[in-house]
């Protein structure tokens, strides 16, 4: 359970250094939600975003994406 916990605040962590997600003063549920809903698409995007740098700087391809299934075909 301890583990379970520092893996929790890390992911918790990361969206509130990087994209704000503290920030909110919302007064309403509508407004929190949206505000949430924001941060956590921010947050996929740029995990993708990582993610793919990582993988180009590694220099390895990707044979899953569209653009390589075009070329092969």
């Amino acid at each position: 359970m301890a583990g379970l916990r520092w893996t929790i605040e890390t992911c918790l962590g990361t969206p509130k250094g990087e994209l704000g997600l503290d920030h909110c003063e919302a007064r309403s549920w509508d407004g929190w939600h949206r505000h949430m809903t924001l941060c956590m698409a921010a947050l996929a995007f740029l995990a993708r975003l990582r993610a793919e740098l990582v993988r180009v700087a590694a220099g390895k391809s990707n044979e899953r994406s569209p653009e390589a299934v075009v070329e092969a075909a």
